[in-house]
């Protein structure tokens, strides 16, 4: 089960990529986000362990587990028995701009129960959480 949302962003890639892997200032920009905090002390990359608060959910516990510099990454965690991988992926688009794809897939056997207890939170805050990042991006000047 798998949700995706995409956005057009009118920056450059590169800035888009570093404002989006800089997990840690996620709070200050999306009403998604009360405290995204890294749980080891090496920088953010494969393998990182990182502790997500969102309001009205539980704080979970993400480990990435794929990472492509520049481009994208994926971090996943486990509550209720379901798998869940999140996806965040950056691409160069014309005339300077960048495209944002943002996806959640849920694996397991509650899956579909979990699917229909949060769907409907989860899709607001992932479709949030993109246009959030787009409108950082937006104001921020590059370099």
């Amino acid at each position: 089960m798998t949700f995706r949302t995409r956005v057009a962003v009118d920056a450059p890639a590169e800035l888009v990529w570093r404002t989006m892997s800089d997990v840690t200032r996620w709070p200050e920009f999306t009403p998604t986000m009360t405290s995204v905090r890294l749980l080891d002390d090496e920088p953010f990359g494969a393998g990182s362990r990182v502790r997500v608060e969102q309001p009205g959910l539980p704080a979970l516990d993400w480990m990435v587990t794929a990472l492509t510099p520049g481009r994208s990454f994926v971090w996943e965690t486990v509550a209720a028995g379901v798998t869940i991988a999140a996806g965040h992926v950056v691409e160069a688009a014309g005339r300077g701009g960048a495209a944002v794809e943002l996806s959640i897939t849920r694996r397991g056997l509650l899956a579909p129960v979990l699917a229909l207890l949060t769907g409907a939170r989860t899709r607001r805050y992932v479709r949030t959480e993109a246009l959030s990042l787009k409108r950082r991006c937006e104001r921020e000047p590059p370099g």
